[in-house]
């Protein structure tokens, strides 16, 4: 099955709300080797002016992966992600992501182009606070690889 370009301008209800904690970007910060003690030690971020640990500005993907598995789940959308591969990952911060954060992702498919035997799928999720303020937006694009390619 190819990639379902239907799918384009979809927009999925908002998402699993996501807890961040202190020991979730710390986790995050030692696998992404990100050392700076703000992510690590609530000492360090206050002194920052951050009311907790601060999380790294990749940290979003994790909830924003999370949301996009609806659509690439979907056996509709025809994504078969042992063809996929990861094209561009851009991030928009309107605040820091800290520990304490509840923060609810929704997901948008901005476009799905066939390119030859390649479909291109490029997501956006935002990602909003207990009241609904933006926090960040998480643009992902993927290459689907085509059964021919």
């Amino acid at each position: 099955m190819a990639v379902n370009t239907s799918y384009a301008g979809r927009v999925y209800p908002p998402g699993e709300v996501y807890q961040v904690s202190a020991e979730k970007i710390r986790e995050f910060a030692e696998s992404t080797a990100n050392t700076h003690p703000a992510h690590t030690d609530p000492s360090a971020a206050r002194a920052l002016g951050y009311p907790d640990v601060v999380a790294p500005p990749t940290f979003a993907v994790v909830i924003a992966q999370r949301a996009e598995g609806v659509y690439i789940q979907d056996p509709d959308a025809g994504i078969d992600f042992s063809r996929v591969v990861h094209a561009d990952e851009r991030f928009t911060h309107h605040r820091p992501i800290v520990a304490g954060d509840t923060l609810t992702p929704t997901l948008f498919v901005d476009s799905v182009t066939e390119r030859g035997p390649l479909a291109m799928v490029t997501t956006r999720v935002e990602l909003s606070d207990d009241d609904g303020a933006p926090v960040a937006s998480v643009v992902s694009t993927l290459a689907v690889r085509g059964q021919d390619a």
